[in-house]
């Protein structure tokens, strides 16, 4: 066979033609995102141990652990106020997550399901996570609904 071949239509070319495409789709498509369910216990507000895998929260992010935010002058202790929510949230259920990546530590970054409740959303609504809009526009609303009626973070100030 020569290049000619290949050009020109003949059967043999468009067998190769066809190959080389179904070769070149096959290497352009993502891999296959996982989906991971079971028990989960909140590491912090936006993390999730599910039986020894890391996951975080798609799309949002909550303070640290140990972190402290200000409330009417005060310092209260929002990072471990978001990871008793995010617990009250998974205790006693099957978490479901669909991963959409993996962050620069290893861990899948996943959307989050207990029951019928999103959890990156639950805890955007109940002020104790903030969405990221360079991800998704997914937390948007309520994000502002939680700023509007002070919920959780929107109460005082955090960095």
């Amino acid at each position: 066979m020569n290049s000619k071949d290949l050009l020109t239509g003949s059967r043999y070319g468009q067998g190769m033609r066809l190959t080389i495409t179904a070769a070149f789709l096959l290497f352009a498509l993502p891999a296959a995102a996982q989906d991971i369910s079971g028990p989960a216990r909140a590491a912090d507000g936006d993390s999730l141990d599910l039986s020894g895998i890391s996951v975080r929260l798609f799309g949002v992010d909550a303070p640290e652990l140990a972190q402290n935010c200000e409330r009417g002058g005060a310092p209260w202790p929002c990072g471990k106020q978001a990871a008793s929510k995010l617990a009250t949230l998974v205790a006693g259920t099957s978490v479901v997550c669909e991963q959409k990546d993996i962050d620069d530590y290893g861990r899948i970054v996943a959307t989050c399901r207990a029951g019928s409740i999103d959890l990156g959303g639950a805890m955007v609504d109940a002020g104790l996570a903030v969405a990221l809009p360079h991800f998704t526009d997914r937390y948007l609303a309520a994000e502002a609904a939680a700023r509007e009626a002070r919920r959780g973070l929107w109460g005082g100030s955090f960095q």
